[in-house]
């Protein structure tokens, strides 16, 4: 990523350059921008300002002294009040997150219209607002007698303090506002670092806050950076007590590491090598060619399911099938609503999907369609999408993610089996089953070591649903109440009865 003092872009600036810090509208103090790159074109849509430790300073000590001299961590009301005034903020510039969302993160719009936007846009902030009216921040325990005195105990939840949420480029919008509602509406305060490539979208929640809510100065802090590294400053920061984090697996690891200095509590969602588990009683025709919706969005997605697993003895069918579903996905322009992928965000990301796909040739997988970089789209960061067949679950194709339009195709004897291979692996994060047995489905889906699972195609996607993985997946989840009350601290009371009464 080039860093420059202005942009060098031709068009208008589309997008909201600067950061939120301490309740207002800034530049970086250096002056300084970066560039924000549409990936399908590969043109400069604007600049964004671009912060240093010292900016990551000011907006730590904002959401310290937010949390600790304010009533925002204990006004239930004013909270939900100014969650509901940025849901509506939000939802009135709904077109322009839309158009914003395909320009700098090249996704498909037709994604905008599900979890890229729309969904997440219409009840990730107001569901966890209206669990505030709800949700038990106190409850009452039966007295105890205990030295001759009797004690009424109650359990309090309370804020956990200043979180710093780390967001990714790939489901920009959605993440960003996964974990700004929770956190705010569980009376935390917040430093949200987005990702360099999508910083857009975060710019323009900062102005919506600043200039449509009640939301206190310092309550919430935007900073965006070229820099990537500056968002360990917020797991070093002690003033910091909670990290927030989606992205790659050996960043969580590194940040959990990191984290473990100061004792803070850490949310990684991570990576992920979801199975797509076909039964032999399943209708392979009207089912296997699903696997190509793993394309949407180029593949970017941590719950994408990349591995197919199908009966041995229908292989060579499912591999037909699957291949002709792949050549026929339609891909380019993100802004073409007839298109499901569209382009890696940047050039390093391409590059990196294309090694593993030489890798896969190298270990002896087969390459049934796709494979390369499409030779009718001249600009922009695109990937054909990628089949391998004859794929064995210890090739690197098979066990590590991707992160592009690449799926493997691999045969399993029996139900014992698949669930084996699906189990084989470091990610826990998603994976979908499909039988004509409900019941079978389900008894496949109870022995899956993962965080969430579509059996048939049922989504299990929501504001109000839990999601996180096992194992190398990540520690703890996002959304639902498992989310709400992983950013709260419990709290027990013992009182004593008054002697005077």
């Amino acid at each position: 990523m080039s860093i420059t003092t202005t942009t060098t872009s031709t068009s208008p600036q589309l997008g909201e350059t600067r950061m939120l810090v301490d309740g207002k509208l800034v530049e970086s103090r250096s002056g300084r921008s970066f560039d924000n790159i549409n990936p399908a074109t590969e043109e400069v849509l604007g600049s964004t300002t671009d912060a240093d430790s010292g900016d990551m300073d000011r907006a730590i000590a904002a959401a310290r002294r937010a949390f600790d001299e304010t009533s925002w961590s204990t006004d239930h009301a004013f909270r939900r009040r100014c969650l509901e005034q940025l849901h509506h903020a939000l939802d009135a510039e709904r077109e322009e997150l839309r158009a914003e969302l395909i320009a700098e993160a090249g996704c498909p719009s037709i994604a905008t219209f599900g979890p890229q936007l729309d969904w997440p846009l219409d009840d990730a902030l107001r569901w966890p607002a209206e669990l505030i009216s709800t949700f038990p921040w106190e409850r009452t325990l039966p007295d105890t007698e205990l030295f001759g005195m009797t004690s009424h105990r109650v359990v309090w939840k309370e804020a956990v303090g200043v979180v710093g949420a780390i967001c990714p480029w790939n489901y920009p919008v959605e993440v960003v506002i996964g974990k700004v509602g929770q956190i705010l509406a569980t009376g935390n305060t917040a430093v949200v670092k987005p990702a360099p490539d999508t910083p857009w979208n975060a710019t323009r929640l900062g102005r919506l806050i600043a200039e449509h809510t009640d939301i206190p100065p310092g309550v919430i802090n935007i900073v965006t950076s070229s820099d990537h590294a500056l968002g360990e400053q917020l797991v070093l920061d002690p003033r910091v007590d909670m990290i927030s984090f989606t992205g790659s697996t050996a960043t969580g690891r590194r940040i959990a590491e990191k984290a473990a200095a100061t004792m803070k509590r850490t949310f990684l969602e991570l990576g992920g090598k979801s199975a797509m588990i076909v039964l032999d009683d399943a209708d392979l025709a009207a089912t296997v060619p699903g696997a190509s919706f793993m394309c949407m969005h180029a593949g970017q997605g941590c719950a994408m399911q990349t591995r197919l697993l199908v009966p041995r003895h229908r292989y060579d069918e499912a591999v037909e099938l699957v291949t002709a579903a792949f050549a026929a996905v339609s891909y380019g322009d993100p802004a073409d609503p007839a298109n499901l992928a569209g382009p890696l965000i940047n050039a390093k990301q391409r590059e990196r999907v294309l090694g593993y796909i030489e890798k896969g040739v190298q270990e002896g997988a087969r390459l049934t369609t796709g494979g390369g970089v499409p030779a009718h789209l001249e600009r922009g960061f695109f990937v054909e999408p990628t089949v391998f067949a004859d794929v064995d679950n210890t090739m690197t194709v098979a066990r590590e993610e991707i992160f592009g339009p690449v799926l493997v195709v691999i045969p399993f004897e029996d139900d014992a089996d698949a669930v084996r291979i699906a189990n084989d692996n470091d990610y826990g994060l998603s994976g979908g089953v499909f039988s004509a047995d409900r019941g079978r489905a389900l008894s496949v889906t109870r022995r899956l070591r993962v965080g969430s699972a579509m059996v048939n195609g049922g989504l299990f996607y929501g504001a109000d649903s839990p999601y996180g993985g096992y194992k190398a997946s990540g520690v703890g989840r996002q959304n639902g109440l498992e989310g709400f009350e992983q950013h709260l601290q419990t709290k027990a009371v013992g009182l004593a009865d008054d002697v005077d009464d």
